[in-house]
């Protein structure tokens, strides 16, 4: 997959079939367009393009905190198989100001040479989101691309999307959560040197900071499969800061891992996090953290049927 962090710098003059979207979490309502634009590259021999927008730069206008999904690098690492082309579009204060039909006329069909754009009901764009699936509509003919609108995927009687998805995980409702998300939520990150006080008290982690910008989830213990080197173990995470034996406020996800006993100190990891166990909590001694951790570990084995 081709990887283009500024619309600028496509330069494709294939025809193509191309999605637009926020894609935070390529949740499962986000994988219909994404379907829909694979089925029709791979029947009709066009480029399978997602433009995703990029709302960074409009947070730093506004002085807005994100609270993504997920990050940039996971969104590719998802649509690698996927699509042939994703393009990250920067949601600058120029790029706002561009009318609907400039976005029609210079985006869609010069830029991307779009046979089929498929998008949401939902779907608005230009400037003051002038624009929206009617207009696309209308202007059919006059570009030359036939407009797939998808429905949206519902989860009872709510649309499924980013927002409710935020909701579910900072709820604590990570089962929910992942079965919207088609994929269990967690982080990719590099393993680094800790206190070592796990591994002194006989249950070795992972430490695992993570990532700026990404929603964080109740600080607490969570059952968990972690990937390392290639493989997957169960295993019990604490997503929080360490009350108890460290005043440090960066969040750290820390992991131990049933069946594991190698090094991963430099290594990169992907932890997914499955169901909420308690949460963060302060001990009166270390003595005390340790038996709540062993008790953990014991839940954890039944969980996973060890």
């Amino acid at each position: 997959m081709q990887y283009i962090n500024r619309l600028s710098d496509y330069e494709g003059r294939r025809e193509s079939a191309v999605t637009f979207g926020k894609f935070d979490g390529l949740h499962t309502g986000h994988q219909k367009l994404i379907e829909q634009v694979q089925s029709l590259g791979e029947a009709e021999g066009l480029v399978r393009i997602v433009c995703a927008f990029d709302m960074h730069p409009l947070w730093e206008r506004i002085g807005k905190t994100p609270r993504m999904l997920m990050t940039g690098r996971e969104r590719q690492r998802q649509l690698s198989e996927k699509v042939n082309v994703l393009v990250e579009c920067p949601f600058t204060l120029e790029f706002s100001k561009i009318h609907a039909e400039e976005f029609i006329r210079d985006i869609v069909s010069k830029r991307l040479c779009a046979r089929y754009v498929v998008v949401g009901t939902d779907f608005q764009f230009g400037y003051e989101k002038q624009g929206d699936i009617h207009m696309l509509r209308q202007f059919e003919e006059v570009y030359g691309y036939r407009l797939i609108v998808i429905e949206k995927e519902r989860y009872e009687d709510r649309v499924i999307s980013s927002t409710y998805i935020k909701e579910l995980i900072s709820g604590g409702d990570l089962a929910l959560a992942n079965r919207l998300l088609g994929y269990s939520y967690g982080i990719t990150g590099q393993v680094e040197h800790g206190k070592k006080l796990g591994r002194t008290l006989g249950f070795p982690t992972l430490n695992v900071a993570w990532q700026k910008g990404k929603l964080v989830p109740p600080r607490g213990v969570y059952l968990s499969n972690v990937q390392v080197d290639g493989q997957w173990f169960h295993g019990i995470s604490n997503v929080g800061v360490k009350p108890t034996v460290s005043k440090e406020e960066r969040v750290l996800i820390e992991s131990f891992l049933f069946g594991y006993d190698g090094d991963a100190y430099g290594k990169e990891v992907t932890i997914e996090l499955l169901a909420f166990r308690r949460p963060e909590c302060v001990f009166g001694s270390v003595s005390e953290l340790k038996a709540c951790i062993d008790r953990d570990i014991e839940y954890g084995k039944r969980f996973f049927g060890m």
